[in-house]
C-alpha cells in the first residue's frame, strides 16, 4: 500500500511532467492525464487528447512557451486530490520579436485509479502578466489588449497574435470565477468517484 509520501511524490511528478510539453515530448505529456482527461486554458478547453494535438501544431509554429512550475500544494481525500501550483508561464513568438510572462495557479484534479495517480481536469488561474519586450521596440495594439483582464491580457494578445485566440473571461485572483473553480473542486473532492467535474 502506498504512503502519503509516495502519493504526494507521483503527483508532484505530473505537475513537474509539464516539462514534456515545453520539450514536445508528446507521448509522455498523453501519459500524465487519464484516458478522459480534461483541460481548460486560455486558448483551449476540452478533451486533454485534443489538448496535446493542439499543443503539436503551436510547437510547429513561431510560439513557443516554457512553463516554470513551482511546488505543488496538495490536499488528498482518499483516491483523490486537489492540486494548486504557482507557475510562470514564458512565451514570445519569434516571428513577431513579441513576448510575455504570466504569472498563474493551476488548479488540478488528481484520481488513484488501479493503482496509479493521473491528472483528471487541469484548469488555471491568473495572478499577473507582463510583456517581455516593452513597447517601442515592437508596435502593441491597446484596443486588443484592453479586451482581456490585465492579469492575462499579455499572455492572450500573444496567443492572439500567434493565431490561438482566447474565446472567453478565464479565473483571475480573487475573482467569483476562481472561488466558484475552488468551490466546484472541493465538492467534487468529497463526492464517491463518477468521473468528471460537476456544473455547479
Amino acid at each position: 500500500m502506498s504512503t502519503v509520501v509516495e502519493d504526494r511524490l507521483q503527483i508532484t511528478d505530473l505537475i513537474t511532467g509539464w516539462i514534456h510539453r515545453d520539450l514536445g515530448e508528446w507521448d509522455k505529456l498523453r501519459n500524465l492525464f487519464h484516458a478522459d482527461g480534461e483541460i481548460e486554458v486560455t486558448w483551449f478547453e476540452g478533451k486533454f487528447t485534443d489538448f496535446v494535438d493542439g499543443s503539436m501544431r503551436m510547437g510547429a509554429s513561431a510560439l513557443r512557451t516554457k512553463h516554470l512550475m513551482g511546488t505543488p500544494v496538495v490536499t488528498f481525500n482518499g483516491d483523490r486530490a486537489v492540486v494548486e501550483t504557482n507557475a510562470v508561464i514564458v512565451g514570445e513568438n519569434v516571428e513577431l520579436g513579441l513576448g510575455c510572462v504570466a504569472h498563474n495557479r493551476f488548479i488540478d484534479t488528481v484520481e488513484r485509479r488501479d493503482g496509479v495517480w493521473k491528472l483528471c481536469k487541469r484548469q488555471s488561474v491568473y495572478d499577473m502578466g507582463s510583456f517581455a519586450f516593452p513597447a517601442g521596440m515592437v508596435a502593441i495594439d491597446a484596443t486588443v489588449v484592453a479586451k482581456y483582464p490585465r492579469e492575462y491580457a499579455p499572455l492572450a494578445y500573444l496567443l492572439e497574435a500567434s493565431g490561438f485566440p482566447v474565446k472567453r473571461i478565464f479565473a483571475t485572483r480573487g475573482s467569483e470565477l476562481e472561488r466558484s473553480m475552488k468551490a466546484r473542486v472541493q465538492y467534487w473532492l468529497q463526492m464517491e468517484p463518477v468521473g468528471v467535474l460537476p456544473a455547479i
